[in-house]
């Protein structure tokens, strides 16, 4: 088979830059080693910067989350008892569309069946070969038959435990890494939200997080210790640790249910540089990322394969640019997202470790926070996303 760009991955990064390179007449074939129910089965975060929803409208895939998508205009924060709020669209004109990672996958994948574009799903044992010629493959099985892609170029939209970031040489590549020493017990449950826009509180027995997926439909967090077993929380336990963290008279509107999924995701933040080597380019989770407290993994794939998709339409028009500078460009805002990410992570979070005064300089911060009007401006702007 031949085709102009491989893409290795069909997770949100990988349909995207599909869709992307489709609308610019730009051949594309998708090699994914999980069943697309998988893929599909697999729960991430749910708030979109504008430039991400724009992505969507440019690709074509976004008449459901225009429809069923909750725009928000702020959010609040929770310390010592009190909510207070940061008004993103009062700060910065923009706002965030609340709108499931998942959904996403799913109007990305819709749009490339009804396209006929071609997705290879349940591939066994891909391979990246020959990305530093001019003649890159991927190699696969596929129903016990050995298979082979002869491209142009590849894009390694394979998420942190990918083969094409652990194809490069070890020479050629460096990494950056902070593992927190904690992480999140999430529960999904069919109930509705406690608040019209996400609530993050800073409490010292933890970090939690209220979200929503839809008006019937929540997420919540509580910070947890990195061994808890998630089989020892049950629901009525997390639904009281959770109360425990918020305001009391938050708590009191709290509706709680039977949990439809619940997990512990650990934190940590990382990046890859760079981000090209030779015919192979790196997108999303295959080179970076951020703990979840900025809602910036998404938003940072997306910017990623932003960039990649036009530096990949300018190549085929004749002009090499894009694909030059991709690297450099995406590491210049994947940088700041890690910077937000981290910074929001060490303000928002139970750090032991730091003692009683570390907890002062964190209710200081907070204290200054919504003090000053530049500061939740500052905040506000990475909230809703920086440039591109």
């Amino acid at each position: 088979m031949k085709t102009q760009v491989a893409i290795v991955g069909a997770g949100p990064s990988g349909l995207l830059l599909g869709a992307l390179l489709h609308q610019h007449g730009i051949a594309n074939v998708i090699v994914e080693q999980r069943s697309a129910e998988y893929v599909l089965g697999r729960i991430r975060a749910g708030v979109l910067e504008q430039i991400t929803v724009d992505l969507l409208a440019e690709a074509g895939a976004d008449a459901r989350m225009r429809a069923e998508g909750l725009p928000h205009d702020g959010f609040e924060m929770c310390f010592g008892g009190q909510r207070h709020r940061v008004d993103l669209f009062g700060l910065t004109g923009k706002r965030v569309m609340v709108y499931g990672q998942t959904e996403v996958t799913h109007d990305l994948m819709d749009q490339r069946a009804a396209q006929a574009q071609p997705t290879v799903y349940e591939a066994q044992d891909v391979s990246v070969h020959d990305f530093d010629g001019k003649r890159p493959r991927v190699r696969y099985q596929k129903d016990g038959v050995a298979h082979e892609i002869e491209c142009d170029f590849i894009a390694g939209c394979d998420g942190f435990h990918g083969v094409c970031r652990a194809s490069v040489p070890r020479s050629a590549i460096q990494t950056f890494e902070k593992v927190y020493s904690f992480g999140w017990l999430g529960v999904l449950a069919d109930v509705p939200p406690v608040a019209h826009e996400l609530i993050y509180a800073s409490h010292e027995r933890g970090f939690a997080l209220c979200s929503m997926r839809s008006k019937t439909r929540s997420r919540y967090y509580v910070q947890c210790a990195l061994d808890d077993d998630v089989n020892a929380w049950s629901d009525e336990a997390f639904w009281a640790e959770l109360k425990s963290r918020l305001p009391a008279d938050t708590a009191r509107h709290l509706v709680t249910g039977p949990s439809i999924e619940k997990s512990i995701a650990p934190l940590r933040s990382f990046v890859t540089e760079p981000m090209r080597f030779g015919r192979l380019f790196l997108a999303g989770d295959a080179a970076h990322i951020v703990p979840p407290t900025g809602a910036k993994g998404l938003n940072l794939a997306a910017s990623d394969v932003a960039l990649l998709s036009r530096g990949l339409a300018e190549h085929y028009r004749g002009h090499d640019e894009g694909i030059d500078r991709y690297s450099q460009r995406a590491l210049a805002r994947i940088w700041k997202a890690e910077r937000f990410s981290w910074w929001f992570t060490t303000l928002m979070h139970h750090f032991p470790e730091n003692g009683e005064f570390g907890a002062k300089m964190q209710r200081a911060e907070l204290d200054y926070l919504f003090s000053s009007r530049a500061a939740q401006t500052a905040v506000a702007e990475n909230y809703v996303g920086l440039a591109l």
